[in-house]
């Protein structure tokens, strides 16, 4: 598997091939071979030789992208800070123009704690880190608007206003997406030299061999991977 990957990077940075959609792997197979892997996002973002890489879920137009992946919830305040979040932020900017067409995409940042902290009453990370990210964002060009609460961020009339959401921990973004495009949702990595999208579900072993597993979400990663290739540079 490995090999594979090796391959796609060095035929997309030939040129010979425009994008790369990953399929889901067990890390701990891999793992339990005797080779170190964390996941196909870090061996690609090493490969490619890329200094970050944010992970966005897609379906339809919902966008939303994280400021942490695969921590611990009790960790994810310590793991947040002005600094992350704006260069997060900036690469979500970025690749929204550069990957997606859209000029001046509009981010919405949510708050960490219930009702964005409600004014410091329950945490301090929207006031202490997550604001002065926003300002400092806002200052260099990038359409920053929070910290807003994540349980009215995902209104229609609200997300109607935004290209794309960052949401501050996996649990937080991730459901929103499933509920709304299960079968359809696609993990696109932002931040690679090269486009990279996966189906936004894991191995299903269960399910291998069946004939029981739904292939859309797959198809869906193959096709948006192709509009990506697709825009103008």
């Amino acid at each position: 598997m490995l090999a594979l990957l090796d391959r796609a990077v060095a035929g997309t940075q030939a040129g010979e091939f425009d994008a790369i959609v990953t399929g889901p792997v067990h890390k701990g197979i891999i793992n339990d071979a005797g080779i170190a892997f964390t996941g196909q996002t870090e061996y690609l973002t090493e490969r490619t030789r890329g200094a970050r890489a944010v992970m966005m879920l897609v379906t339809g137009e919902l966008r939303v992208a994280l400021a942490t992946t695969h921590l611990p919830l009790r960790a994810v305040s310590a793991a947040i800070s002005c600094d992350l979040l704006c260069e997060i932020a900036g690469i979500l900017a970025r690749d929204l123009t550069r990957r997606f067409g859209i000029r001046e995409p509009r981010i919405a940042v949510c708050g960490l704690n219930p009702h964005a902290g409600e004014g410091g009453h329950f945490g301090d990370e929207e006031q202490r880190v997550i604001a002065p990210a926003i300002a400092r964002l806002r200052a260099a060009g990038v359409r920053a608007s929070g910290p807003l609460p994540a349980d009215t961020v995902f209104v229609p009339r609200i997300l109607a206003d935004y290209d794309a959401v960052l949401a501050m921990y996996h649990d937080q973004g991730l459901p929103v997406v499933k509920h709304a495009g299960f079968a359809t949702a696609v993990n696109v990595t932002l931040g690679l030299p090269v486009i990279r999208t996966s189906p936004d579900h894991g191995t299903a072993f269960d399910l291998a061999g069946t004939g029981r597993a739904d292939c859309r979400s797959l198809t869906a990663a193959v096709e948006l991977a192709a509009r990506l290739a697709a825009q103008p540079r």
